[in-house]
């Protein structure tokens, strides 16, 4: 068993049982298990949080983003721009959209750079779909300008970044549409997959609650061919819960990415941030030279890591035929190289936080 588990789901289940099994009961004994009244309340506790009109709760991440390219028209002979550094579901949403993925490089705080994205946008652009990665939010006032001048719509890849404020707005409340994940890894989870979207745009989410729901328009007629993703009532009660706690816990996250950024700053690289923006570090991601070394010695301390991600989009299986080849997004590939995630976890004790810190200046100083 390690000493420094890289997450422990199990533990933070055992501070709010009650509160689920009473939950689970509640809406056992109403019977009401699909888009119900706990549903709804979800979706509007959720929206109120991230600072957006409407929210709509879905089966998972991929699916939000999904519905928002889907509802926008996106599809065949389109294009959209995102990052190369992301999880698969990133570009996997483009494709299922039917449009062309162009991906564009990233900065040194691993999001999309603006400055590169101009040189990427052709006649076929329709969007652009910044990933706020490690709960981190993109520089969307730069992004947004470029949009404006382009007339394209901004999608915000907001699984990661749930409570994340950057110039004191939210993740999630900047583009024409935001899709979050509730999987078990994020800061807000509901136990097991589920995804909710965020918007202003009041037809967009007209769309969206419908093409959830097979394209019906209700019980008997559906207006268009739709998708069966729907939140269940049981993972949306959770979530009613689990959003009471969120600002704690990414304080939590907050203190404890300070912890290690005050302690291993002289002997890793390590995020900084900026004054305009608060971070909640869905993942803590350091850089070293000797990443794979690092690794295999924090195991053999018994400390659980983990590689976000290790091969970038361009160059998996899948992306063969976008044409992309090695060296093509040349940061990206140094960070697949050299980063690693560090446990990071609201239940994490200080002294476990502590003990990974000894281990790495161990490793770094010999």
């Amino acid at each position: 068993m390690p000493k420094v588990k890289f997450v422990n789901l199990g533990k933070q289940y055992l501070g709010l049982r009650q509160e689920i099994l009473d939950k689970f009961d509640e809406i056992s004994k109403n019977g009401d298990y699909i888009l119900s009244k706990e549903v709804s309340e979800f979706e509007e506790n959720f929206a109120m949080y991230c600072g957006t009109k409407y929210a709509a709760a879905v089966g998972n991440g991929s699916d939000a983003l999904y519905l928002v390219l889907l509802s926008l028209g996106i599809g065949l002979n389109d294009e959209v721009i995102t990052a190369p550094n992301s999880f698969v579901s990133t570009a996997g949403v483009i494709a299922r959209a039917g449009a062309r993925i162009v991906f564009c490089d990233v900065d040194d705080d691993m999001n999309i750079d603006p400055s590169l994205i101009e040189s990427v946008i052709s006649e076929r652009t329709k969007a652009i779909l910044p990933v706020h990665l490690t709960g981190r939010v993109a520089d969307m006032d730069r992004i947004q300008t470029i949009a404006d001048k382009y007339n394209l719509f901004v999608v915000e890849d907001a699984a990661q970044a749930v409570g994340a404020v950057y110039k004191n707005k939210k993740a999630g409340s900047f583009g024409i549409g935001a899709g979050f994940s509730l999987h078990p890894l994020k800061n807000l989870h509901v136990h097991g997959d589920g995804g909710i979207v965020t918007t202003d745009d009041l037809e967009l989410y007209k769309k969206i609650i419908k093409y959830r729901n097979h394209g019906l328009q209700n019980r008997d007629e559906c207006e268009f061919w739709g998708i069966n993703t729907r939140l269940d009532s049981i993972n949306a009660g959770i979530g009613n819960i689990k959003l009471r706690y969120l600002n704690e816990w990414n304080n939590r996250y907050r203190k404890i990415a300070r912890m290690y950024t005050d302690n291993l700053n002289s002997y890793v690289k390590v995020p900084k941030e900026r004054d305009y923006e608060k971070p909640v570090y869905h993942r803590y991601i350091i850089r070293h030279p000797d990443r794979n070394k690092l690794q295999a010695f924090l195991a053999n301390s018994g400390i659980e890591t983990k590689v976000n991600y290790p091969i970038p989009l361009h160059l998996q299986p899948a992306a063969t035929g976008l044409g992309y080849k090695k060296g093509d997004f040349p940061i990206t590939e140094q960070l697949a190289n050299n980063i690693l995630s560090l446990p990071l976890y609201p239940e994490l004790e200080d002294d476990q936080v502590f003990y990974v810190i000894e281990k790495i200046i161990k490793f770094c100083k010999n």
